[in-house]
């Protein structure tokens, strides 16, 4: 056994009950009889692997915790979501729906990822930023202070974000990564003159609209 459950009720939430830890947990510093965050049930985190949640963070309903994640700060989990691998969720951010955080992805600040969406791979997703619907967040990708609910047309989900390592906007379509100039080359080459290309446009213009509000992005 990893943790226990205590009788410590969370002051706002009487059905979450703080979590004690019954051995070391090296990987988060964590010393066995040091209490962590609260959690409805023991469904919530896994007694196997590293994975914990501490500080005032909550993990409720069906949502679990599990592998090597960690949850800490005033984070919050809940609905159907699932946070696992080596993800962290952290901060004010919250996790919710079906969402997905898995890999080595982070999520913190104010951040809020919820819907179908997922976060995985090396993501970050942080300060006010909302991941949500279909979305996906993978690869390098940093999303900060922007709206990404995922736009479909087509078949095809759109979505902006932001390269960790250029700081360049990219338009992921489908699976492909596209910067502005790209995205604009070739949608003109396979859809220009087509309604399917005027909506497709459309989609571009909203996004390029979105990254002029975003200080630092770059298109």
């Amino acid at each position: 056994m990893k943790y226990e459950i205590t009788s410590e009720a969370h002051p706002q939430c009487p059905s979450l009950r703080r979590i004690r830890a019954l051995r070391d947990i090296p990987r988060f510093g964590v010393r066995a009889g040091e209490l962590g965050g609260y959690i409805e049930t023991a469904n919530n985190l896994a007694q196997i692997g590293d994975a914990w949640v501490s500080g005032d963070a909550r993990v409720y309903g069906d949502a679990r915790v599990y592998g090597n994640a960690q949850v800490y700060g005033n984070a919050l989990v809940c609905g159907d979501a699932r946070v696992y691998g080596n993800a962290l969720v952290c901060g004010n951010a919250q996790v919710y729906g079906n969402a997905l955080v898995c890999g080595d992805a982070r999520v913190y600040g104010n951040a809020q990822v919820y819907g179908n969406a997922l976060v995985c791979g090396d993501a970050r997703v942080y300060g006010n930023a909302l991941v949500c619907g279909d979305a996906r967040v993978y690869g390098n990708a940093q999303v900060k202070e922007v709206n990404i609910t995922a736009t479909r047309s087509d078949g095809y989900t759109f979505l902006l974000t932001r390269d960790r390592k250029t700081k360049r906007c990219v338009i992921i379509a489908g699976c492909r990564y596209f910067t502005f100039a790209e995205a604009r080359k070739h949608w003109r080459k396979t859809r220009g003159g087509t309604k399917l290309g005027d909506e497709t446009f459309a989609i571009l213009r909203y996004f390029a609209e979105r990254a002029k509000k975003v200080n630092g992005w770059r298109q």
